[in-house]
């Protein structure tokens, strides 16, 4: 079968190269009668460009590696990955999703440098901290999403407010017996507790160092066990707060087997808003974040700086979420 090349297509369309090559890569300079006549053509005659040839002309692959390590089940991550898919994919670039499993030989840059990648966004931090440095000090374009580096555009949420916020919430509802199970230790964890012990500094509201447990995040088991070791408190909180919505099932089976009820005798509050939050229950009071905004920003400012051919001075892009109020806190004199 003969090879089908821009010559081949712009014979049958009756056009010059230049004007095909326009069309296939959706250029202005040709009508829109015309380029979707050429796409057409293309795909009848079974044309698909050469990407190293792409490469070499424009210096560009049109390939965005994706860094990720464990997640991607979480519907949160599923859903932001899914917008920066569809992101790139309207701009006509491919990704590549990456994790430490393939990074051995030369680190995560030398992973990224062999698969020519014109740029790189780092979800879901946990992987070897040297080998993300290492491309964080190459001239390669980087966001980062939820984590802050130094020299690296970073989108993340409102980690602080939104837990201040949850706080404040909790409080009007009458609630001042309020515990906060937090997950590992990182930079998403240290900001939620800096809000939570905001907002209950802002309330008056004492907060004892049993109320404060560390968990997992989307651990079911570390949540029970943390919720367990709360209730048996001499002063159990009237409300506990989840690292996410996915631990506060662990919490409910605990409470329900500790005979209690949510939100009865025990309020819970989770965070993240995954849709299946409001299919529980009751259906669970959460922080709902912005995935879609958050895939959404992270591609549009890496674009930038691909378009700018040039690495941008550290910014920070902060996400707003918003509280879903749900029926899991009940009101208390």
């Amino acid at each position: 079968m003969a090879t089908v090349t821009l010559k081949t297509i712009a014979e049958q369309c009756g056009l010059s190269c230049a004007a095909v090559s326009k069309a296939l890569h959706h250029l202005p300079g040709v009508s829109e009668e015309k380029a979707e006549m050429v796409r057409a053509t293309a795909r009848g005659l079974g044309y698909y460009p050469n990407a190293a040839a792409r490469t070499l002309k424009t210096n560009q692959s049109h390939n965005i590696g994706i860094i990720f390590e464990n997640g991607m089940s979480h519907e949160f991550f599923s859903q932001m990955l899914d917008e920066i898919r569809s992101c790139l994919e309207e701009q006509n670039y491919d990704i590549t999703l990456m994790s430490n499993r393939f990074h051995r030989e030369g680190g995560y840059y030398g992973h990224v440098m062999r698969r020519q990648c014109d740029g790189v966004i780092i979800m879901n931090h946990i992987f070897d901290p040297e080998g993300i440095a290492h491309l964080l000090e190459s001239p390669l374009p980087v966001v980062s999403i939820d984590r802050i580096y130094p020299n690296c555009t970073s989108v993340v949420s409102e980690n602080v407010e939104s837990v201040a916020e949850i706080v404040r919430y909790v409080h009007r509802m009458g609630h001042e017996r309020i515990a906060f199970i937090h997950g590992e230790r990182g930079d998403v964890t240290n900001l939620r507790i800096e809000g939570f012990r905001r907002g209950c500094e802002e309330l008056g509201i004492a907060v004892p160092d049993a109320y404060v447990v560390q968990g997992k995040f989307q651990n079911t088991t570390s949540s029970r066990q943390a919720t367990k070791d709360l209730l048996s408190l001499e002063a159990p909180p009237t409300c506990i707060l989840y690292p996410d919505d996915v631990s506060y099932l662990g919490g409910l089976t605990e409470i329900t087997a500790e005979g209690l009820s949510v939100p009865g005798d025990v309020s819970c509050f989770g965070y993240d808003g995954i849709n299946l939050a409001s299919e529980y229950v009751p259906p669970l009071s959460t922080w709902k974040q912005d995935a879609t905004e958050i895939g959404k920003t992270a591609v549009r400012s890496l674009l930038e700086q691909i378009a700018s051919k040039r690495v941008t001075e550290k910014e920070v892009i902060t996400i707003p979420g918003r509280l879903q109020a749900g029926a899991t806190v009940r009101k208390i004199n």
